[in-house]
């Protein structure tokens, strides 16, 4: 077969395809590595941000203090950032060793693992974020239906500092579903690479 009168024989054309799945696999690989950094990054700023964040005041002589414990939704975004984090920080490590020795993931298993438990994390982390935003709202609105007043012109620094990790944690959740779907990309393309072989092979 011949294009544009330079002879090319079909076994050649695979050639520019693996170069072009070598050069997506990179970038693809890159941004795992920096999606799983910034995740890692954040994760542990936003547990910082709400676990660390206490205030007290002083009302008719008693002092109330307000912390993060106080609201069971604030705890639950603390520990799943905590665990999203830790895991990032796992995937970090194999990434980039996975990097310094130039290993392309074949591993359907290992692919899998991966996959599920960047769903996992993803759920957790779109949960906490869901959690908190809603106690959020009734921190700052209050609900006047259930008899809940406004905290939040009380203590304002602590409810500053709430939003300030829940905007953090908000930013890693959006990380995880991105990364997912990254993960989900590395698994079935495995699957797709399985039949365009088998086709080859059908073919020749």
């Amino acid at each position: 077969m011949s294009y544009l009168g330079v002879g090319v024989s079909p076994g050649n054309v695979p050639v520019y395809h693996s170069t072009n799945l070598k050069v997506i696999d990179r970038r693809v690989r890159v941004a795992e590595l920096v999606l799983r950094c910034v995740i890692c990054g954040l994760g542990v700023i936003a547990a910082a941000l709400v676990g660390t964040d206490t205030q007290v005041k002083e009302i008719f002589t008693i002092q109330k203090k307000a912390k993060f414990t106080d609201m069971k939704a604030l705890v639950f975004l603390v520990i799943a950032n905590g665990i999203v984090a830790a895991y990032s920080l796992v995937q970090v490590l194999r990434c980039v060793v996975s990097m310094v020795r130039g290993n392309v993931l074949f591993s359907k298993p290992i692919a899998w693992i991966i996959f599920s438990g960047d769903q996992v994390m993803a759920y957790v982390s779109v949960a906490a974020v869901g959690a908190a935003a809603q106690s959020a709202v009734f921190a700052k609105l209050g609900q006047s239906e259930l008899q809940w007043m406004k905290i939040c012109n009380m203590y304002d620094k602590f409810c500053n500092q709430v939003g300030e990790g829940i905007a953090s944690a908000l930013l890693v959740s959006l990380s995880t579903v991105v990364l997912s779907c990254i993960s989900a990309f590395n698994l079935f393309r495995l699957y797709g690479g399985n039949k365009s072989k088998s086709s080859s092979a059908t073919r020749w």
